[in-house]
């Protein structure tokens, strides 16, 4: 079958190869890939798997076979696929810890944007309460951004999201951004909790801007730069101040089943930016690497037969 597998160096950080197919084990259920979604993290830093190993993390499709110990989804049951390995090819071997019925009325595509994206920014937000709190979402436009963007409004939150450029900026408002901003600088807010995809010097901004007893959640750097925390800044009174790290992989299941549950009651949107044919994958990168895409990229997987 046909799958995305790793490529190192200049070749990378993937390219189509002739792979085996895969063999379920008892548990595990036989998925026909439909679409596969991208994310900036496993591509830019691909280096942390090994060459020609299939690549990828997020899909949706069918089940065309289900787990011989009769657990998880029957035959013929659409799925979404979150955080599950080598998830970029023709089929997938996956359990159901790692899967998620989707709903009449979702469409696939719709479903396969979930993953990492939509997983992450559920748990971190789901670390406190939210209601009548001040959120603050860097790097709103990206697809981990879309999601929470939505989802801390559904909580109830004041949602603050900071983007890189004003033309980054379109439809945050219509997710539920009570506010959108460019530069910390400006604003006289004050975080209950801060999401945020960037690191960087952003992040000591963001830091000077917590609320006593708030919380910095980190799940990413995507700017690549070191952060530097002024003298005394990290230091404070009243309740104490914290950053918190982020690397759950433990399975999805249930937080795509909610995820899902939320698309289909027309609660929570997809933040597909690019949709494309996954033969034309080189493109698609060089997109979201150049930052052009607003949202996820949800890629079609074409038969080779």
């Amino acid at each position: 079958m046909r799958a995305l597998v790793v490529a190192h160096g200049e070749a990378g950080p993937v390219r189509f190869a002739d792979v085996d197919e895969p063999v379920p084990s008892a548990g595990e259920a036989l998925v026909e890939v439909r679409h596969i979604a991208l994310n900036f993290g496993e591509l830019n830093y691909v280096d942390q798997w090994p060459a020609g190993a299939v690549h990828g993390h997020d899909a949706s499709g069918v089940v065309i076979r289900a787990a011989s110990d009769g657990s998880g989804p029957a035959e013929g049951t659409r799925v979404a696929v979150g955080m599950a390995p080598h998830a970029w090819a023709e089929r997938v071997a996956v359990g159901p810890a790692s899967l998620g019925t989707v709903p009449e009325g979702v469409e696939l595509a719709d479903a396969a944007a979930l993953g990492i994206a939509g997983v992450t920014a559920l748990r971190v937000l789901r670390t406190r309460s939210l209601l009548a709190r001040d959120v603050l979402v860097t790097g709103a436009s990206g697809g981990v951004g879309h999601f929470a963007v939505q989802l801390a409004a559904l909580a109830g939150a004041r949602v603050t999201a900071l983007v890189g450029s004003p033309e980054r900026a379109a439809g945050l408002r219509e997710l539920g951004a009570d506010e959108v901003l460019t530069d910390l600088a400006g604003t006289e807010r004050r975080f209950a909790l801060v999401l945020d995809t960037v690191g960087g010097p952003l992040l000591a901004q963001a830091w000077g801007a917590l609320a006593e007893g708030g919380t910095v959640h980190l799940v990413g750097y995507s700017s690549g730069q070191d952060t530097t925390f002024p003298a005394g800044t990290l230091f404070g009174f009243g309740e104490p101040r914290r950053i918190a790290t982020y690397g759950d992989m433990t399975p999805t299941g249930g937080e795509l089943t909610d995820l899902l549950g939320l698309m289909a009651a027309g609660r929570l949107s997809a933040p597909v930016g690019r949709r494309g044919d996954w033969r034309d994958v080189d493109d698609a990168v060089r997109a979201l690497f150049a930052r052009k895409v607003h949202g996820k990229v949800v890629l079609d997987v074409t038969s080779s037969t």
